[in-house]
């Protein structure tokens, strides 16, 4: 018998028991809730097609070569950049701010009291999320490549790869965010909003680099550059696109940021996420909103 925790399970079984739980809860609140979940998928493909229209209209005379070319390369970039962005979106929302409504329900302190692993309840929010996020994701690129007359696809394994390692990153991001969310409680909202549009903009997931070094070289030095996601977004986007080199560095070079930020990032974000947690704990407010 434990002495903190008496017959309750700490082995690896009971990890994998609280993550199956708390991934099926997450699934059965959306699928509470249809209407929601069909204007969320709406509200996606209307920002794909605003940006895809937007393309088709200014590329060029229809029917040139180079104009067809011009399209499916900038709609090519703009697409695999939105999977990137909508996996980090999921994932700062599902991680950090479903920690506020728990708050709100008034379901975290006895949730957080319990012997239930905490890295495995974390985790299992966004992992039930990335399923939907993948019908998003395929759905959004088979429409894209309809509007656009096709996108093009190479080099697919390390594509998928870099995907991987830059969603591991990305729940790093969102471990720090649900620790910052017990501080800032309502106030993490207007965080995660601004965070969202702060990445889409200077880690140029909508559009090609060189359009954002167009406006300002030093914007993409000292700005993209400092920003691991920038390199995870190049990465991805250049390899699906069969790009001779990346638009910010050399290969072995994004490929060494990329590999950091998918390992090293995870165990940083829990590490900060456990300390403000626990510290939340000890002073009695978290279940405080």
């Amino acid at each position: 018998m434990h002495k903190g925790f008496g017959l309750a399970r700490l082995d690896i079984y009971q990890r994998f028991e609280t993550f199956a739980t708390m991934a099926r809860k997450t699934l059965l609140e959306y699928s509470r809730y249809p209407v929601a979940f069909a204007a969320l998928f709406a509200q996606i493909f209307l920002i794909i097609l605003l940006f895809v229209l937007t393309t088709v209209a200014f590329a060029g005379p229809p029917g040139d070569p180079k104009t067809q070319e011009k399209i499916s390369s900038f709609a090519g970039a703009m697409a695999y950049g939105f999977v990137v962005n909508i996996i980090l979106s999921f994932t700062l929302w599902e991680i950090g701010f479903s920690i506020r409504e728990e708050q709100v329900r008034g379901t975290i302190e006895s949730l957080y009291l319990s012997p239930a692993n905490k890295f495995s309840n974390l985790v299992s929010r966004i992992f039930a999320v990335l399923s939907i996020t993948l019908l998003m994701c395929i759905g959004g690129l088979a429409l894209v490549s309809a509007v656009a007359g096709g996108l093009p696809v190479n080099h697919v394994g390390l594509g998928l790869l870099s995907l991987l390692l830059t969603t591991s990153g990305f729940l790093g991001l969102g471990f720090i965010f649900a620790g910052i969310t017990i501080k800032l409680k309502e106030t993490a909202q207007l965080l995660v909003n601004g965070l969202q549009f702060f990445f889409m903009i200077f880690s140029a997931m909508f559009f090609p680099f060189s359009a954002l070094r167009s406006v300002s070289p030093a914007i993409v030095t000292y700005v993209s550059g400092a920003l691991p996601v920038s390199y995870c977004v190049d990465l991805f986007r250049s390899s699906l696109l069969g790009s001779a080199e990346p638009e910010l560095a050399t290969w072995w070079v994004e490929w060494v940021i990329v590999i950091l930020f998918g390992v090293l990032s995870p165990v940083v974000g829990y590490w900060i996420y456990h300390r403000i947690e626990r510290r939340a704990r000890t002073e009695g407010s978290l279940g405080e909103y």
